[in-house]
């Protein structure tokens, strides 16, 4: 098993690979624009943690971290605001965004309670946190391990994880774009492995528009969905409106 700072390393090298080969796609092409635009009105700050070149809000006027450089220079290059940073220390105030996204990202890090608290710090109390990850850790395959994650979650340790860090889940949906093919996942990823800038040609010019062009349109429903067939959620989440009325609410040590 590898520990925070092995996984960091790790996700760094597949991502910053993967970034520096692709295009970026902009936010309106995504099943989630329609959600982000309605939220855009009742905001002011905006930041979104880890996008990679698949940003889901605004590029211009947003605020992005992510641990892979070519991505930042691509998203600079579009207007956008970038830092260099990770998760489990984001560098800004509590309180400093009307609206947080963080989409495939929590089951990426060695602890998800510091990058909770991190999500949960940097919204502003009454704010929002539109949060993704993949659930049921019986359906671990091979495509999890080749990505970089850490965990899928069973649905009551999410909803609980949540909870600790003053987040409300408000509304929920079905979420993500990876094929169901067993066979077809792993064939992406033996080109990937062995003929990666081939791959990635034909990831850019094929599969990802197809991926685009057939995406089901995202249908929210009010509070958690049920959880029983679902790979992938997406929450919109309120942030609590006081730290201090809830339990657990220190800040987690972080490693030496």
């Amino acid at each position: 098993m590898l520990n925070d700072h092995e996984l960091l390393e790790a996700n760094r090298r597949f991502y910053d690979s993967l970034w520096s080969a692709a295009r970026l796609v902009g936010p309106e092409q995504f099943n989630t624009w329609p959600l982000v635009r309605s939220l855009l009105s009742d905001c002011g700050r905006r930041l979104e943690v880890a996008p990679g070149l698949r940003p889901r809000l605004p590029i211009e006027g947003t605020q992005f971290v992510d641990i892979s450089a070519p991505a930042l220079m691509k998203l600079r290059e579009r207007g956008a605001q970038v830092v260099l940073g990770q998760i489990r220390s984001l560098p800004f105030a509590d309180g400093a965004f009307d609206l947080v996204c963080a989409l495939d990202v929590i089951e990426h890090v060695d602890d998800d309670h510091v990058a909770l608290w991190e999500l949960s710090r940097v919204t502003k109390p009454g704010g929002t946190l539109v949060i993704s990850a993949p659930l049921h850790p019986s359906r671990w395959t091979a495509f999890d391990d080749f990505v970089g994650h850490k965990r899928r979650y069973e649905p009551s340790d999410l909803i609980g994880k949540l909870a600790q860090h003053q987040l409300v889940v408000e509304r929920s949906a079905l979420f993500g774009m990876q094929p169901r093919s067993t066979p077809l996942v792993a064939i992406g990823m033996w080109w990937l492995q062995h003929h990666r800038e081939q791959a990635l040609w034909w990831y850019n010019k094929l599969f990802m528009p197809l991926g685009l062009r057939f995406q089901k349109a995202l249908t929210l429903a009010p509070g958690m969905i049920a959880l029983d067939a679902v790979d992938e959620i997406l929450l919109v989440c309120r942030r609590h409106s006081s730290r201090d009325s809830l339990p657990d609410s220190s800040p987690p040590a972080l490693p030496q």
